[in-house]
């Protein structure tokens, strides 16, 4: 496959051999959220965004398994330092019980693992100070060990604040601290103490009730503004930059600094969910960097390849054994992958990239908007198109994917586009164009 010519190529989907797969996957699978019927042949040819399916048929994906694949499929920029490995057994150890290296000491370490990947997370983050990595399996369990974290660092709190709209994982704990679908919470019980505030995007005047003569509800609920919560008793704020699940909502400024600046005043740490948005998804390593907070602890996985939790020495527990997982810091091929990845967005520019092609993106999708679209909105390759409807949406990306272009919904009404970070004009401009062709197509249909 020559990714700088290959095109879309589809027939029906799903094809036979695909329906076969998903027979035979869902006989003892449990049901769960599987967004397309494509089912990818992972013996087949791939590179970057293109991928062929068990038909044959290929794909354009700009969804990245929902960010979880940075760069997309077999990407020389990852690949080409994998293939040098020897693989070993066993890839994952009880990497947080037993040590591990690669050689007589880490400077000449051929292969980079946990202890060199925590090493370069430090590296991105330290311009908030932070110095510490807890390694986990996934981004729930680094949400989770931020909530444990703050709770153990200021012992007599019993509260949490979150946000509307907000997704923070399908634990029991960060299910607590999300309030988007109602699906993924219904009759599961939930942690005491966690309250919830607007997530604020509105444009001019603030209409969804976080902004209050000249503070906000967040300001008014704490003792010292007049409410009843003692700043001392918060454990904790919790914030995606971006809201993700909730449908990409992008925050304002105004409520962003006043996020910060309510945290930073009575010392409450704010946690920031990197786990969709970090990783340099929005042209910058983290999506916070983009707007006036300052983060005590990030919870990044996704484009990691693992969970993690970062932050400063002092929020961690001292107490050994007081945080744990099996898997959590030994899983050697996926630290590499994610060393390597943090590796690529440096010898690479893709933060550049990112930005560069998140603006051609955004500026090919409103230029002439088709009949449907109410609002086209991204930093970096963190790329949003709303709809007027849910129906609307839900059609246009059935019909992308009969065009051979993979996208996601969000939200109500929003697709959310995800490219690889390394995406290319061409790629963006054919990306793009099937995905106003199917916008197109559903107006033209719902309209005769």
């Amino acid at each position: 496959m020559d990714r700088d010519s290959v095109a879309p190529d589809t027939g029906a989907l799903p094809g036979p051999n695909a329906r076969k797969w998903i027979e035979f996957h869902s006989e003892h699978a449990a049901p769960s959220e599987y967004s397309h019927e494509f089912v990818w042949d992972v013996t087949a040819e791939a590179d970057g965004p293109f991928v062929t399916d068990v038909d044959g048929n290929v794909l354009l994906d700009f969804t990245c398994h929902i960010g979880a694949a940075p760069l997309g499929y077999n990407n020389e920029k990852i690949v080409s330092k994998l293939r040098a490995f020897d693989l070993v057994e066993p890839m994952k150890v009880a990497g947080q019980d037993v040590y591990f290296g690669a050689g007589a000491d880490p400077e000449t370490a051929a292969f980079p693992g946990s202890s060199h990947l925590m090493e370069r997370l430090v590296d991105v983050s330290d311009h908030y100070g932070m110095d510490t990595v807890f390694l986990s399996n996934s981004g729930a369990e680094a949400v989770e060990n931020a909530m444990k974290i703050a709770h153990d660092h200021r012992p007599a709190a019993k509260y949490a604040f979150a946000f509307e709209g907000s997704f923070h994982g399908r634990t029991l704990g960060t299910l607590s601290l999300t309030n988007s679908k109602e699906v993924y919470t219904r009759h599961y019980p939930e942690i005491a103490g966690v309250k919830t505030l607007p997530f604020c995007d509105c444009a001019g005047d603030c209409e969804c009730g976080f902004a209050r003569d000249g503070g906000s509800t967040f300001r008014d609920a704490l003792a010292p503004e007049g409410g009843h919560v003692n700043p001392e008793e918060v454990a904790f704020v919790i914030v995606e930059p971006i809201q993700g699940v909730g449908g990409y909502r992008f925050p304002n400024r105004e409520f962003a600094a006043e996020v910060g600046d309510v945290c930073a005043t009575y010392d409450i740490p704010l946690v920031v969910d990197e786990i969709q948005s970090g990783v340099g998804r929005t042209g910058e390593m983290w999506a916070a960097d983009h707007f006036p907070i300052d983060p005590d602890v990030i919870a990044s996985a996704k484009g990691l390849r693992v969970g993690a939790t970062i932050s400063r020495a002092e929020i961690f527990p001292s107490e050994r054994n007081r945080l744990g997982s099996t898997f959590g810091g030994g899983d050697l091929l996926a630290s590499m992958q994610g060393a390597f990845t943090l590796e690529a967005i440096e010898e690479h520019d893709l933060l550049d990239n990112a930005t560069e092609r998140g603006r051609q993106a955004t500026e090919l999708l409103r230029d002439d908007a088709p009949d449907g679209v109410v609002d086209v909105r991204g930093l970096g390759l963190m790329l949003a198109v709303e709809l007027d409807a849910p129906e609307r949406r839900d059609a246009v990306v059935e019909a992308a994917l009969s065009r051979g272009l993979l996208t996601l919904g969000c939200g109500e009404k929003t697709i959310r586009l995800l490219p690889p970070l390394d995406a290319t004009e061409r790629e963006i401009e054919m990306g793009v164009g099937i995905l106003r062709e199917a916008i197109e197509a559903v107006a033209a249909t719902s309209t005769t």
